[in-house]
């Protein structure tokens, strides 16, 4: 059995490789041509492009390497069959059970690569990105209106909700163009802090330069004017700690899934909408689950005879396969958010859909054919 599973692992992890390398190839110069645009824009260089093409390369890797174990898996199957290699096995003793049990070993090892990719490798690469845009482009402007944050604490006037806006981030890193309102607890504006730049510790301390408070007297206030002051630095205590601003500033692709859930877990304390980052959440936590179902949508590949098609034909069967999936996996967080879906439910259909009908294939083809 050693002798098999060799045999096996061998081919299909040839298989798997060879795709991988080929869809980030693809992927390579795609990116590469894209960011030769923005050479020679604030001293951007050929260098600069590259590294920037280079540090998308794990996040490719992390969306591509369950199709690729598809079309892998399906080319090295279909390939044995066609050559008999497969029709050996199964009359040396390989049971479809045994068998799909072996795959199944496998495609738990592409999962934990996945998952290692997609939780630590991938992130860390996409943070570098937009670190690296933000140096040789003069900073970072967020879409709209800005990034804006919520925040509800109890001061000693009394309850206070915050709402924090931030415009962008400068080359080096810092926040610019911020602007916080505080409310009192029956949604009045009591203060208004408007600051050109600042940074936030690892506390949670908010550090403004430049900064301009403002604040409005209560009703039974007897001094009724409004207030206005400047200060050269303001140290502004805050619970928004500084992986909840990077989760609210950057990309969802710089998160890992216990930041996504730490994240979710903030917006509901500060009742805020949750359903798109529990969503998220949920379809990266079980992500890795997508490799052992894709060897499972192989298998049946191997049962099919040589003159039931050419192997390019099951390898462009196995490239439907996987466009397919990715598409109702996107389409199924979508409508998961407009139906107001469980997350994980919405998550998970499409793995296990897909599942069910590799496992109804297979035991078609195993019991018929």
């Amino acid at each position: 059995m050693k002798t098999v599973r060799r045999l096996l692992y061998r081919d299909i992890v040839a298989s798997v490789a060879f795709v991988a390398a080929a869809f980030l190839s693809l992927f390579f110069f795609i990116d590469f041509v894209d960011a030769l645009d923005g050479v020679g824009r604030n001293g951007r260089t050929i260098g600069d492009a590259v590294l920037a093409t280079l540090l998308e390369v794990p996040g490719h890797f992390y969306e591509l390497l369950p199709i690729s174990v598809l079309i892998g898996a399906i080319y090295a199957l279909a390939r044995m069959a066609q050559s008999s290699e497969y029709t050996i096995l199964r009359t040396s003793g390989l049971a479809p059970t045994r068998a799909l049990s072996l795959l199944a070993v496998l495609g738990v090892g592409f999962g934990l690569v996945t998952f290692v990719t997609g939780d630590f490798v991938a992130p860390a690469c996409e943070r570098e990105s937009v670190l690296l845009q933000a140096r040789t482009g003069g900073g970072l402007k967020f879409d709209g209106s800005g990034a804006w944050l919520k925040e509800k604490r109890r001061t000693p006037e009394g309850e206070r909700n915050y709402s924090v806006n931030v415009a962008g981030a400068s080359a080096g890193g810092e926040l610019v163009g911020i602007r916080i309102f505080g409310f009192d607890a029956d949604g009045g504006l009591r203060q208004r802090i408007q600051a050109a730049e600042g940074h936030v510790g690892s506390d949670g301390t908010w550090t403004l330069r430049d900064a301009e408070v403002t604040d409005w007297p209560r009703p039974d206030d007897p001094d009724p004017r409004v207030s206005v002051r400047r200060v050269p630095s303001l140290a502004w205590p805050s619970t928004l700690t500084a992986s909840v601003v990077a989760a609210a500033v950057l990309p969802l692709s710089t998160m890992s899934t216990l930041e996504l859930w730490r994240y979710s877990a903030h917006l509901s304390d500060q009742e805020q909408a949750t359903q798109p980052y529990r969503i998220r959440f949920w379809r990266k936590a079980l992500y890795p689950l997508a490799c052992l179902v894709m060897v499972a949508l192989a298998l049946p590949f191997a049962y099919l005879h040589a003159r039931a098609g050419s192997v390019s034909l099951k390898v462009f069967g196995g490239v439907m396969l996987g466009i397919s999936f990715v598409l109702l996996n996107n389409l199924s967080g979508h409508i998961g958010m407009l139906r107001g879906w469980t997350p994980w439910v919405a998550a998970a259909t499409p793995s296990l859909l897909y599942l069910l009908m590799s496992m109804g294939a297979f035991a078609w083809l195993v019991r018929y054919r």
